[in-house]
């Protein structure tokens, strides 16, 4: 039988300093907080020496000697020993020191405190004991990391921590961190190399044996991790449990926890029998990797030829060409249909191609290397430049991860779009059309880094182009006073746009109706085509404006065509003024009907005889298109009442270019409409002198 001993075997720095510590001051009476080590016989080997071991500050007497093991402990302790005046020999650990230096500085400084460990473990305890504020302990991955949202967060390991739960736990927390958060991997580095040294100790080995107590975290990790690299994987904590162990192996290796002392270690291996061999680790991987050569040893991801030998239920029996190995090809992992057994046995002699996809044991597949041509037509695709679609997992400091077969894809922040995204979790879930940038493809390192942003960028110039050469054709084809067709899209306050063989122009408000109208949904209806004039063109701003009154008939020349002096019409009071009343008799076009010719009655306020809103009959006096003047009058149409009042009489009054106002009394608002009304119309002398003997 061969054996393997660990190089790392026996305590470790922090732990055999503490327990030389305690064996000098034992026999003066010493008390130890807590178990010096998680080791039973060394605890009893303590007591013994005259250690009196304590698990509470209190029960350490004033004026005694105290022992802080390796673990180390919270503030709190120290600050009740000095308030008794005990005296302190610390032999905490320099590594879990610098914990406890990196927990009180982050904490003071308000992080949020994060421990990855075991629970009341005496370690994480004390480290937990110098925060000045909130703290978490964190025992796997499961942890509720809702609790640090919008928190700073300081991170730290407790020493024996195993590495892969520290790295995936760093992982989860860098994709959900909102703020600050501080990692410090402070994992003894002999706890690191006590660990990796044991996994390549059980790759080689039969069998494995894990030394030290049931108490101890680390060993318990330990036999933990060889567990999972070899199936005959035995903990003792001391040699009468050695006896249990059926050690009928060729190669079997020796592994201890942190706190085995050394001569437990040497005890277990001098109780082992048949021991023909003892050889470093070195020595036996270099042994076993010519052994492996020489038997053609496989590799994973490895395409080999075999020969089907026989078919089971269960799947094809296939005979490894060159070597003496016949290994099942389960049917799950076979090329067809439904699988059948019969179909098979015609095939038994025959040559089939699969990939090595598990090692101890070997495990074959046939469809894993239908799945790598098909990832391999797919890459050749990518790496000519073609457009691929990836799901994004996740997200860290530099961008996007997702994965494309078993090639991971990284998308860098600066590529995912056309701009800078600030937050980087909105993407998870989400399909983005990339193109690799680079591609690295090694038996370490399977990765695509790709870009979204040229995508976008490239269509976007596209659109540009596209764009730029229809508005060219478009403005090359217009001119100002063309009538063309178009289609409102939509409204405005200013304005109606319109779409004219897909280019956006603009009707102003004031360009749809000779009348005033408070919106554009007066004149026109949306989706509908119209005919516009063209007004003006802007071809470097590409503004064009339209017209569409300009295409209508104005309302005064339809006045002239369809009314003429004498006319009696209807009409509807609008406005009323000192003056008179102005009647509108078609959409925008209003006619005045002086005071004068409201009544034959004399009216100082002619809102005594009409009023806004009222329908009334006039009689057409004068009409004047080129100056859009309508005189009206209402009393045309009604008899002359007998002994009607006249009308006072005119005062004399100057020319009109000698008139001069009344001092302090300008020219009233309503005095100057109805010159203006009357201007050009019905002389002064037709409204008021003469008019009454109609």
């Amino acid at each position: 039988m061969q054996v393997i001993l660990t190089r790392y075997g026996g305590f470790c720095r922090g732990v055999a300093n503490a327990v030389a510590t305690a064996e000098k001051y034992a026999p003066q009476g010493v008390y130890i907080l807590g178990e010096l080590v998680h080791n039973e016989l060394v605890t009893a080997r303590l007591a013994s020496l005259g250690a009196v071991i304590v698990q509470n500050p209190q029960e350490v007497p004033a004026g005694a000697s105290v022992i802080i093991r390796s673990h180390g402990a919270g503030r709190s302790v120290y600050e009740t020993f000095a308030a008794k005046n005990i005296r302190v020999i610390d032999c905490t650990c320099p590594f879990v020191k610098k914990i406890h230096d990196i927990v009180k500085k982050y904490s003071a400084m308000g992080y949020t405190v994060v421990v990855l460990g075991k629970k009341g473990h005496p370690e994480v305890e004390g480290i937990l004991g110098q925060c000045f504020g909130e703290c978490f302990v964190a025992e796997d991955t499961a942890f509720d990391f809702g609790l640090l949202e919008g928190k700073n967060v300081c991170v730290v390991a407790q020493t024996t921590c195993d590495r892969g739960f520290f790295l995936e736990f760093s992982e989860i927390l860098d994709k959900k961190r909102k703020k600050t958060v501080e990692i410090f991997d402070t994992i003894c580095y002999t706890t690191k190399e006590r660990q990796e040294e044991a996994i390549r100790i059980a790759r080689i080995c039969d069998c494995v044996i894990v030394v030290g107590s049931r108490s101890s975290s680390n060993t318990r990790r330990l036999y933990s991790l060889v567990s999972g690299e070899c199936k005959n994987a035995f903990w003792i904590s001391d040699t009468a449990e050695l006896e249990k162990v059926n050690l009928l192996y060729s190669r079997v290796g020796i592994v201890s926890g942190a706190s085995t002392p050394d001569g437990l270690l040497r005890e277990v291996f001098l109780k082992m029998e048949n021991v023909t061999e003892v050889k470093a680790l070195n020595e036996m991987e270099e042994a076993v990797a010519k052994m492996d050569e020489q038997s053609n040893k496989f590799r994973k991801g490895q395409t080999i030829t075999a020969t089907i030998s026989s078919a089971t239920d269960e799947g094809l029996a296939l005979y490894i060409n060159n070597t003496k190995k016949e290994i099942l090809l389960p049917k799950e992992e076979l090329v067809c249909e439904s699988y059948n057994k019969e179909d098979y046995k015609e095939k038994v002699g025959e040559e089939i191609e699969v990939m090595i996809v598990g090692l101890n044991p070997v495990k074959l597949s046939e469809k894993a290397i239908a799945k790598q041509k098909e990832e391999e037509a797919v890459l050749q695709d990518i790496k000519d430049g073609k457009v691929f679609n990836v799901t994004v997992e996740g997200s860290n400091k530099g961008g996007l991860v997702g994965h494309i077969g078993t090639y991971s894809v990284f998308i860098p922040s600066s590529q995912i779009r056309i701009g800078y995204v600030k937050d980087l979790d909105k993407y998870i879930g989400k399909t983005l059309r990339c193109k690799a940038e680079k591609i690295e493809s090694s038996e370490r390192r399977k990765q695509i880094v790709a870009s979204q942003r040229v995508i976008l960028e490239a269509e976007k110039a596209e659109k540009d182009a596209a764009r730029a050469a229809k508005e060219e054709a478009f403005f090359s084809a217009i001119s100002v006073g063309d009538i063309i067709k178009g289609t409102v899209v939509r409204f405005a306050q200013f304005g109606a746009f319109v779409d004219v063989n897909g280019f956006d122009c603009l009707a102003h408000i004031s360009d749809l109706s000779w009348t005033n109208i408070k919106n554009c949904g007066e004149v026109l209806e949306l989706n509908k085509e119209y005919e516009f004039k063209i007004l003006s063109i802007d071809s470097e701003k590409k503004k064009v404006s339209l017209g569409y009154k300009q295409l209508q008939p104005r309302p005064w020349d339809v006045i002239a065509e369809k009314y003429s002096a004498g006319d009696v019409i209807k009409g509807t009071v609008v406005r009323i003024t000192k003056f008179g009343a102005f009647v509108e008799v078609e959409k925008g076009v209003d006619g005045l009907v002086h005071v004068s010719q409201i009544s034959h009655e004399w009216l100082e306020d002619p809102t005594s005889a009409v009023s806004v809103g009222q329908e009334v009959d006039v009689k057409i006096l004068n009409i004047d298109t080129e100056a859009e003047r309508l005189t009206l009058s209402i009393k045309a149409l009604q008899p002359v009442p007998e002994g009607a009042e006249q009308p006072r009489p005119k005062k004399e009054s100057k020319p009109a270019g000698e008139r001069k106002p009344r001092r302090n009394q300008p020219e009233s608002d309503e005095t100057r409409e109805w010159n203006e009304d009357t201007e050009g119309g019905a002389s002064i002398a037709e409204l008021i002198g003469g008019s009454n003997n109609d």
